[in-house]
């Protein structure tokens, strides 16, 4: 795994060449290396199995070249990149791919530049796990797979359970997920940017998926973090509690309910639907539920949800973006007002450059330029950030918050009767993000709310959602001042999520006959 100054250095000599490289008018040179390590969960009582599985890893670093050339029918713009090689040759070859690929693009306006904020995070990455070894991954992953174990054996409800059914074995204690490690280094430069810029950044996650198969009863977990010393057996421990919990669940009937949203539910409706509303590339396209409403109320008072990527501690910050230029805060929602959105450079300028910017935007001018700072243009690729391709536009670290929080004790007793739902699944927008409407399974770590406790679990998959993204933002009725790092799957962005009560929550029954339950 090439080493930041390996990769500055090779950012540097790349632009040293084209700068001296006919019709080359602009060109960014973007150097990163990766490495993924995953130690896979899968304990299974009943079956034999090791518990910790397929430890691996896998690499890789190279440099992606984007080129503004000038030619006969005007200034065009390629990219092209070259994986393992940061040596000239290389470079000579992703510059020849970035020829080959160039276009003319009438909505680029120039290579990113500085913004005059300066960069506010440096040294924040853990490099003990950027030295960690392979005894190491091991033993995280059996760290977390421990945590369940324990935590199942110390249930008095599978106690009971196992006198009856011949066993505890017999249940079929299953656990499963992984560790994921992602190493991170990267470095940029530029004409417009001359002196490179570099970047190192850590990520630890673990997810787990527990279950009491006899009883079909299923329970998740899972932990975000930064540093090796604070990594724990928390999602295993959590997902274990979690599937004993939801033994013997019930259904309820279809309805309108007040529902208090846990974590994962909380992250999965800013990751499917909230957080591409609030992109400066989805109000371009005019594919937003917000279109036109900058500055208007779009959300309950109490609710604030901004994004900060330079935030040290927070699982998804980075010194730098992949555009070069400083990370930063960035409000979103303010109070239940649309104040600000997420934005990479190409979509900042060509957004403030469309003639329907007030229609699309609903403000123009300076006021529209402090909306649309470009503090979110990222190359992720699931594998870290990749060289392979230009930035998009994505999240760091979601933070939700409100102006009145309460404890999830008192949350729960003010809703009184509904429902508490701790898992979703197949969040999507229905009849396009736009018109907001949206649908998604409930698939687990669920309750009934009766008499302001939790009471009976909902079993897994008998449950859909399906109601409109700006109904429940607008009805939010109580907001937990707990929050916690929480990640979905093949989402870019960490978000930090609290608990969230919503009246009126419209949920369908699944291929059911019977009602176990009415509220």
């Amino acid at each position: 795994m090439p080493s930041t100054s390996a990769l500055e250095k090779a950012v540097r000599d790349a632009l040293a060449f084209l700068t001296h490289q006919p019709n080359v008018r602009e060109a960014e040179v973007f150097a990163s290396s990766n490495r993924v390590l995953l130690a896979r969960l899968n304990y299974t009582s009943h079956i034999p199995s090791n518990g910790v599985e397929e430890p691996k890893s896998s690499e890789m670093h190279g440099l992606g070249i984007q080129a503004v050339l000038d030619g006969a029918d005007g200034r065009r713009i390629g990219f092209g990149s070259e994986p393992s090689d940061l040596t000239v040759d290389g470079v000579r070859r992703a510059f020849d791919k970035a020829c080959r690929a160039a276009v003319v693009d009438p909505e680029f306006r120039s290579l990113p530049e500085a913004t005059g904020e300066p960069r506010s995070l440096v040294d924040y990455h853990d490099p003990h796990v950027l030295a960690i070894t392979d005894e190491q991954l091991v033993e995280a992953g059996w760290k977390v797979t421990t945590g369940g174990l324990r935590t199942f054996m110390a249930s008095s409800r599978l106690a009971d359970l196992a006198q009856t059914e011949a066993g505890l074995n017999q249940l079929g204690l299953i656990l499963g997920g992984d560790v994921t490690i992602l190493e991170e280094r990267m470095a940029i430069a530029s004409t417009r940017m001359p002196v490179a810029q570099i970047d190192d950044s850590t990520i630890i996650t673990s997810f787990v998926t527990a279950m009491v198969e006899a009883r079909n009863a299923k329970g998740t977990g899972w932990s975000t973090g930064t540093h090796l010393h604070d990594f724990s057996d928390e999602a295993g421990s959590e997902a274990a509690t979690n599937a004993v919990q939801a033994i013997d669940g019930v259904r309820v009937p279809a309805g309108d309910y007040t529902v208090i949203f846990g974590r994962q539910p909380v992250t999965d409706l800013l990751n499917n639907l909230i957080v591409p509303s609030c992109q400066s590339g989805a109000f371009y396209a005019s594919r937003t539920p917000f279109l036109g409403q900058l500055g208007k109320q779009v959300a309950s008072s109490r609710l604030t949800i901004y994004d900060h990527g330079a935030k040290r501690g927070l699982t998804g910050s980075k010194g730098i973006t992949c555009e070069g230029l400083p990370t930063g805060r960035t409000d979103l929602i303010k109070d239940g007002v649309l104040v600000g959105l997420l934005s990479r450079w190409y979509d900042t300028q060509r957004l403030l450059g469309d003639h329907q910017l007030r229609q699309k935007l609903g403000v123009d001018g300076a006021v529209a330029a402090r909306a649309l700072v470009p503090r979110n243009g990222f190359r992720f690729h699931g594998t870290g950030r990749s060289f392979e391709g230009v930035p998009g536009t994505s999240a760091s670290n979601i933070v939700v918050e409100a102006a009145d929080p309460v404890s999830r004790e008192t949350l729960i007793g003010t809703v009184e009767n509904g429902l508490y739902i701790g898992r979703i699944w197949y969040t999507y927008p229905i009849n396009g993000l736009a018109q907001g409407d949206f649908t998604c399974t409930v698939v687990g770590d669920s309750h009934v709310i009766r008499d302001g406790r939790l009471d009976r679990p909902i079993r897994a998959n008998v449950l859909r959602i399906n109601d409109n993204i700006t109904r429940v933002l607008r009805h939010v009725v109580g907001v937990t001042r707990e929050a916690k790092g929480t990640v979905v799957w093949s989402a870019d962005e960490v978000v930090y999520a609290p608990e969230i009560a919503v009246s009126g929550v419209h949920v369908d029954e699944i291929a059911g006959q019977s009602l176990d339950a009415s509220l």
